[in-house]
């Protein structure tokens, strides 16, 4: 399992993301937001366990919170695309 930490914008309520990817970098195994609406963000990190990387930032790369430029769940979609160019 690898394990990555996020510092989210500051656009957004969440301070932070603690992702955990399968060995291969394909699937996220546990997603967990720090700060931010709990109950929103604990099933947004639900919905995302066992699911395919590319498949996660497709259907949250586009959320937006409001007139906000962004969300925690793109915020989320962000962190999967840079951690896909390392």
């Amino acid at each position: 399992m690898k394990k990555y930490r996020y510092e989210t914008s500051p656009e957004v309520c969440s301070s932070a993301i603690d992702l955990a990817l399968s060995d291969d970098g394909s699937t996220v195994e546990k997603v967990e937001f720090h700060g931010g609406c709990s109950g929103s963000l604990k099933a947004v990190s639900a919905l995302c366990a066992g699911k395919n990387v590319d498949e996660i930032i497709a259907l949250l790369e586009s959320v937006h919170c409001g007139s906000k430029a962004t969300s925690c769940p793109a915020q989320l979609a962000l962190m999967l695309k840079k951690i896909k160019k390392i």
